[in-house]
């Protein structure tokens, strides 16, 4: 087993956020940031993936997060440091990921996030062909964790929900 890379000594440390698990890891079903089931995913979700309730994120709904690691329960609340953040294309809507471990994360755990995001993608145009929603679905790679929470607003308290259906 390769040792995760450590931050170097002069690097800051990676912003921590608390994250609410919306999906647990092995869940089939797809929840929005609403609590309301969005779709019933014929794959289990691979990663706890959840929102940061502090933050809208580019599309309107809260920032996205996903935690590696053991199965949290839906509903979970846990503050984690964020180690980066992946970049998802949706019906032409850019939308940052944040992606949280309790320790840094190893060049093959970043690949696997990377290649799920990439399927992800994919599924997910396939999916909105089928309801009629056009637009271009990609995952665009890699960003600092930072550049993410940088692009997202702080969630006010007129925020009801995302302005476009998922």
């Amino acid at each position: 087993m390769v040792p995760s890379p450590r931050p170097r000594p002069e690097e800051p440390a990676p912003p921590e956020v608390e994250v609410l698990i919306e999906i647990p890891r092995g869940s089939f079903l797809k929840r929005g940031s609403t609590g309301h089931v969005d779709f019933v995913s014929p794959l289990p979700c691979p990663f706890n993936y959840g929102s940061v309730p502090q933050y809208v994120g580019r599309e309107g709904d809260l920032l996205d997060a996903v935690v590696l690691g053991p199965r949290l329960a839906l509903g979970t609340r846990i503050r984690v440091p964020a180690w980066g953040a992946v970049i998802l294309t949706d019906r032409g809507m850019s939308d940052d990921k944040l992606i949280c471990s309790a320790r840094p994360l190893s060049d093959d755990q970043r690949r696997r996030v990377l290649r799920f995001f990439g399927f992800y993608a994919w599924c997910k145009g396939l999916l909105n062909l089928w309801r009629r929603r056009p637009g271009r679905n990609a995952c665009d790679g890699w960003c600092a964790a930072r550049e993410a929470i940088a692009r997202a607003r702080p969630r006010s308290d007129a925020w009801r929900g995302p302005p476009v259906p998922f």
